[in-house]
């Protein structure tokens, strides 16, 4: 039998060898695989890198992975754009206001691509906006003006947006109708 800690809710999960490892935990439900964030400052790099040069034994050594594991399933690591700015800014800090900030948001988005959870940054009215107008419909499916909520991933910038509260019963109503 083997163990593993659920990198989400930090709980004991244990296995038979003969089923294999948990896919996603039994707690949490969360993915056991693929845990989000990595962090890794510049002096845990440069330790590594002394402690290979102190090494006087030639090892073969897999540089397909930053983490001294094996990719698995093709999946390619993101790496954390926010670490060029550790030497400048508190980043623990930063961690802090941020889960703070994601505690008080009524939405909490995943990050399409390094999977953190978005920041509301703010909401954007598009200008220049002309709605699509179905035939099955008749009417446009959004009318403007709208608002769209603007999420940013504190991790690696990307910026998502998606239609305000107010704007969302606007749009049921338009495609759905009402009863």
């Amino acid at each position: 039998m083997e163990t593993t800690i659920c990198p989400w809710c930090h709980t004991e999960i244990v296995w038979d060898e003969e089923i294999g490892p948990e896919e996603y935990c039994p707690h949490c439900n969360n993915e056991l695989s693929a845990y989000r964030t990595v962090s890794i400052s510049r002096d845990d790099l440069d330790d590594d890198l002394e402690e290979e040069e102190d090494d006087e034994h030639e090892h073969d050594h897999d540089h397909n992975s930053l983490w001294g594991e094996d990719e698995q399933d093709g999946v390619v690591p993101v790496y954390n754009q926010l670490e060029a700015f550790r030497d400048q800014y508190d980043l623990e800090r930063y961690d802090t206001t941020a889960s703070a900030i994601l505690d008080e948001q009524a939405e909490v988005p995943e990050c399409p691509q390094c999977h953190e959870y978005m920041l509301l940054a703010g909401t954007v009215e598009p200008q220049g906006f002309r709605p699509s107008v179905p035939n099955v419909l008749g009417i446009p499916v959004l009318n403007a003006p709208f608002k769209l909520n603007m999420y940013v991933c504190p991790s690696c910038f990307q910026v998502q947006h998606t239609l305000s509260e107010e704007d969302r019963e606007q749009w049921v109503r338009n495609i759905g109708g009402l009863r």
